[in-house]
């Protein structure tokens, strides 16, 4: 539990930081786990209130459930929600593998929104443990502004010092669950009592453990069927988290291309 109020308490800092600093900028709400808890901790950070805009970037393809989740949360949440369709697959990179083309349209879809509300910064609710290529982050990330990110050219972060004065024309992506693992963002949800899309629980011996579009994401075998269940599961389990998405079996190289180009 004390490991719990550490990341709360540094997340929470993070935001604050953040919303005093950049303006305007906007959270991503993905409508998953990670983006959820990332919702709650603003409330926290500013009193029940969040005092930016959530953005959904929607594909078009998400899971039912998710769209409900989202008309449900953004009200009793008191959201300003701001939904930013994708543009169609044939606008994308043709000699992307066929999943991380289409994921590639939410990188589209980012870029419409940040042009579309001015954005200088937006809220993420990355993890370095998700992927490899997400372990090169900072927490606050700067990027031209087209959200192109270079991860050689990143500033230092030392003892939870953080750079928040960039020069003019530079976009910033905000992490503040960088150091989060996925185990504590079940204990967060289970100890917070936070509302989760029922997808990540367990039917007829399947689960999904991380949610995607619905032509690109799969459940995994799995029994675990409340949240002690899930971290039990988690706390042996050698699987990766993103075994269900299907462009994390692609060429080596396609999800970095994605992150370089602006994926979140």
């Amino acid at each position: 539990m004390d490991r719990l109020k550490e990341l709360e308490a540094q997340s929470v800092y993070i935001l604050r930081e953040a919303y005093a600093r950049i303006d305007p900028m906007a959270m991503l709400w993905s409508l998953g786990k990670d983006s959820n808890v990332m919702v709650w901790l603003a409330r926290k950070a500013f009193f029940g209130h969040v005092p930016f805009p959530v953005l959904h970037v929607d594909t078009g393809k998400k899971f039912k459930e998710m769209y409900e989740f989202r008309e449900r949360y953004a009200k009793e949440w008191g959201l300003n929600l701001l939904v930013m369709d994708c543009p169609p697959l044939e606008e994308i990179d043709p000699s992307l593998p066929p999943a991380a083309r289409s994921a590639a349209r939410k990188t589209a879809g980012l870029r419409r929104a940040i042009e579309a509300y001015e954005l200088k910064g937006i809220v993420a609710g990355i993890r370095r443990d998700e992927q490899a290529t997400r372990a090169k982050e900072r927490v606050f990330s700067p990027r031209d502004l087209s959200g192109t990110w270079d991860f050689r050219d990143q500033p230092p972060e030392f003892w939870d010092q953080y750079k928040t004065d960039f020069p003019p024309g530079t976009h910033v992506r905000i992490h503040p669950l960088l150091h989060w693992t996925e185990v504590d963002i079940w204990r967060y949800i289970q100890r917070e009592d936070i509302p989760v899309v029922p997808l990540y629980f367990a039917r007829e011996g399947k689960r999904y453990r991380s949610l995607g579009d619905q032509d690109i994401t799969s459940p995994i075998e799995s029994n675990a069927a409340t949240i002690e269940e899930i971290i039990a599961e988690l706390e042996t389990t050698k699987t990766s988290e993103r075994a269900g998405r299907a462009m994390d079996h692609e060429r080596e190289d396609a999800f970095e291309r994605l992150r370089v180009d602006g994926y979140m």
